[in-house]
């Protein structure tokens, strides 16, 4: 079966766009294999990463779909990085729809330059960013060539049998007609059969019934017609299989939405939260960035208005209205463009990706010819061209509805410029801003700032929309879906919690108090309580440290009052490479880190290659389940020469440090994936015996969290690693978007393991820290410290938040929210008993 391989910026966008693909092919996917994001979290592309999974993926050759920019770049890189030949196409489709077409393609048995074709042909917006490389798949001017062909449908033959075609007709009885869903249900079943099906609805052209994206150009609703023909050996059975999916109405029963067009105006006062109403995550809000702020309102000011639909150009002026067509989208380009390059990262990608749409020929096209054929005017023809490809993207729901609000924000700032009219955009005022909107445009996202902007809330937008995942790159606390943003007036102080999804209109004294930041200098306080070890309410310290994978991430963590470094991710030195460092490099990269933290406390977490990190020199290429197998330590044990060499760099480091530092920096080495007692106590053996003082384990497995107290007799500290600890207690490969619910460390399973780990470390005497992000999540962190978690190492940015809340209430009440939270029966229950309790005694 061909794989695909997902290159993405962001991992959550590429786990949630798999998810979506994979929902398609329930029965027997296809292998796909995410590259996306970096190590420790943030938004970026790794060509090692896309090479490594391109490998993990071949079976028969490999489709490559990448999001933009330098995912790109990144997987051309990766081409030259495959330590095989790997029959490879580097396709220019879209990332959401390319997915779900390749998916349906592969699993019914296509081969490489199949599914490669019916991938491209779901859209050609990157083939300008692919040229003709050798290994590239169909770009540029070829997609013409691949994409479905569509000749009449052949005529009915009266006998059936083979050479002949077998006919029939079926009505679309389920309310959204022939959506994506249902398109990969067809598809995949006629994959199934020997035989040359093809459909056709209201007597048109008709396309391969094993396509996904040819059937959805047929855009066939409720109520039309549908006939197959088939030809072959299966086609009866074929014929028979297709129509019985079509009459059992796809399994759907629910009715088609509306497009939602942005909501303009005020709200009815019905609407409006009540003063002090905290809105339910999950009935009105979804937090999506976490943080709690205080601040005023500012809302988007209202979209441009639909243009005159009767309105018409005299004959004799078409050409010149067709010239402003093409001259504000030049315009409109190229003020995106100009954006775009005074930013970096995520936000660059996302203006030059909102750049191209508003570029994008094939529809500016649609919209000339309105104007030159029909006499429409400039500004109508666009908006009804880029309203008619919102519509179709949010009938696909999922992740391509999302998308539909960012055409439409292009269409807004092209009628904007063809009518004199301001360009739709975030508020200019002189203070910082609570900023409310129906959805955000990723062009607007992608220029907000902490200074700027405190919070965002929107009425609409999901988990992975732009606003999403730009927030939570930049650190602004969001809230998206909830239902009271209409209702939102400028001027009005909220209280936003991005972790909760709580909007508190005019909150009360005692509510205000619980910010972490806000206009009023609370910023300042939550500054000061990272300052040094933080503190509760009554006085008891807890260790803030920060995670960081490379070098030049320790500005960043110094600046953010981090007492130090409760994990840095030693891979940084051995990753992109064909053999392992020399004792000399390894020791001047993790010099560079102590020399940033000089006298305070550094972390060293050994070599964790193996499962979604692999090493060319180290790791397995032929393993079935990478998560279940040599790993970490495991890694390590069997080749004892490279961990030996990483912990003499490791004390070469520490000696060089302590002749630089005027006071000597606490420097622990921790080894990753411990699950006996034999392993600690090998490991520790061998670290003292190169001269390391402080050696300590890591925390991820179910068996270490319940044989803790034995493991910490072999060691000085023991670290929680959250993340791979939920994914091994809930069989939930982390790496997987469908499992991301079961991903949570809210799920009470973990929260007691946790909680059994570190009282195990309470009664031994010796440290247990949590080094995952859960100890990013302000509320989270509170439980783990009312747990007897001694310190919390997160991203540097969340470290003002978390000691602001550590401030704000006593370790009794983290004691009490720890026990309610474990006592709970599910992650949301276990959320909401913990915000209870610190809500109602935070002393």
């Amino acid at each position: 079966m061909t794989g695909i391989v997902a290159v993405s910026h962001s991992r959550a966008l590429a786990e949630a766009a798999v998810a979506l693909a994979l929902e398609m092919v329930a029965d027997a996917p296809p292998r796909i294999v995410i590259a996306a994001g970096t190590d420790d979290g943030r938004t970026g592309t790794d060509a090692t990463r896309v090479a490594d999974a391109i490998v993990e993926a071949d079976d028969d050759g490999v489709v490559v779909i990448m999001d933009l920019g330098s995912a790109v770049l990144s997987a051309e890189l990766a081409l030259e990085l495959l330590p095989h030949p790997v029959q490879t196409r580097l396709v220019a489709a879209p990332f959401v729809e390319g997915l779900l077409a390749a998916a349906v393609r592969a699993a019914g048995g296509a081969g490489l330059d199949e599914v490669a074709r019916e991938a491209t042909a779901a859209l050609s917006a990157k083939s300008s960013q692919l040229d003709d490389s050798p290994g590239a798949g169909p770009t540029g001017a070829d997609d013409a060539a691949h994409a479905p062909t569509t000749p009449e449908v052949a005529a009915p033959s009266p006998d059936g049998g083979e050479g002949d075609a077998t006919r029939a007709q079926a009505v679309l009885i389920n309310a959204a007609g022939l959506h994506a869903r249902p398109a990969a249900q067809l598809a995949a079943a006629a994959a199934r059969y020997d035989a040359d099906t093809r459909i056709s609805v209201r007597d048109g052209a008709s396309v391969p019934a094993v396509s996904p994206t040819g059937l959805a150009t047929l855009a066939a609703r409720a109520g039309d017609t549908v006939t197959i023909t088939a030809r072959g050996p299966g086609a009866a059975a074929a014929v028979q299989a297709l129509i019985a999916l079509i009459e059992s109405g796809f399994g759907e029963d629910e009715a088609a939405p509306a497009e939602p067009e942005p909501q303009t105006g005020r709200a009815h006062p019905d609407q409006t939260p009540r003063n002090g109403e905290v809105g339910s995550a999950a009935a009105e809000g979804r937090g999506v960035s976490p943080g709690r702020v205080l601040g005023t309102v500012a809302r988007m000011p209202d979209p441009v208005p639909e243009p005159d639909p009767d309105a018409r150009v005299a004959v004799g002026d078409r050409d010149a209205a067709v010239r402003r067509v093409w001259d504000a989208s030049a315009r409109v380009a190229a003020h995106l463009q100009a954006r775009a390059r005074d930013h970096e990262g995520p936000a660059r990608d996302i203006l030059a990706a909102t750049e191209a749409m508003a570029a994008d020929s094939a529809v500016l096209d649609r919209a000339a010819a309105a104007v030159r054929d029909e006499g429409v005017t400039p500004e109508r023809a666009v908006w009804t061209v880029f309203s008619d490809i919102a519509a179709q993207l949010h009938a696909l729901g999922g992740l391509q509805a999302e998308r539909a609000g960012d055409v439409r924000d292009i269409r807004g700032r092209l009628v904007a410029a063809l009518t004199g009219q301001a360009t739709p955009g975030i508020p200019d005022l002189d203070h910082p801003f609570v900023l409310v909107a129906t959805d955000l445009a990723p062009a607007d996202t992608a220029e907000l700032t902490t200074q700027r902007c405190l919070a965002i809330v929107t009425a609409e937008g999901g988990p992975t929309s732009h606003t999403a995942i730009l927030a939570r790159t930049l650190g602004i606390p969001a809230v998206v879906a909830f239902a009271g943003a209409t209702g939102l007036l400028d001027g009005m102080t909220v209280l936003v919690d991005g972790s909760t999804g709580e909007v508190i209109v005019d909150p009360t004294p005692a509510q205000a108090a619980t910010a972490t930041t806000g206009p009023a200098g609370a910023a300042d306080s939550a500054d000061a309580a990272a300052k040094g070890p933080a503190v509760t309410a009554d006085g008891s310290p807890v260790v803030l440290l920060a995670n960081i994978g490379e070098p030049t991430e320790v500005p960043g963590a110094v600046a953010s009052g981090a007492s130090g470094v409760g994990l840095f991710r030693t891979e940084f030195a051995f990753l992109g490479r064909d053999e392992e460092p020399d004792v000399d490099e390894q020791a001047h990269v993790y010099g560079t880190v102590l020399a940033g933290f000089c006298g305070q406390k550094v972390i060293m977490r050994t070599l964790d290659a193996g499962s979604d990190k692999p090493l060319p020199f180290l790791t397995p290429n032929d393993e079935p389940n990478p998560a279940l197998g040599v790993r970490g330590l495991r890694t390590a044990l069997a080749h004892p020469e490279v961990l030996d060499g990483q912990l003499r760099a490791i004390a070469q480091a520490v000696h060089d440090a302590a002749a630089a530092c005027s006071q000597p920096t606490d420097v622990g080495v921790m080894a990753p994936m411990i699950a006996t007692a034999d392993e600690a106590e090998a490991f520790a053996a061998r670290a003292r015996a190169a001269g390391i003082a402080q050696v300590g384990i890591m925390i991820e497995t179910p068996a270490a969290a319940l044989l803790a107290e034995e493991l910490l007799i072999h060691v000085d500290f023991a670290s929680i690693g959250t993340n791979d600890l939920a994914q091994y207690t809930l069989a939930a490969d982390r790496t997987v978007g469908a499992l991301a619910d079961l991903n949570d460390p809210w799920q009470p399973a973990v929260l007691r393991l946790v909680q059994a780990a570190a009282q195990a470390g309470v009664r031994t005497g010796k440290p247990v820290g949590v080094c995952g992000e859960a100890a990013a999540d302000p509320l989270l962190a509170c439980v783990l410290v009312g747990m007897g978690v001694t310190s919390l190492s997160m991203t540097a940015r969340m470290i003002p938040a978390v000691g602001a809340k550590l401030r704000a209430v006593t370790r009794a009440a983290c004691e009490r929210a720890a026990v309610a939270s474990a006592a709970a029966d599910s992650a949301a229950h276990a959320r909401d008993a913990a915000r209870a309790v610190l809500t109602a005694s935070p002393a």
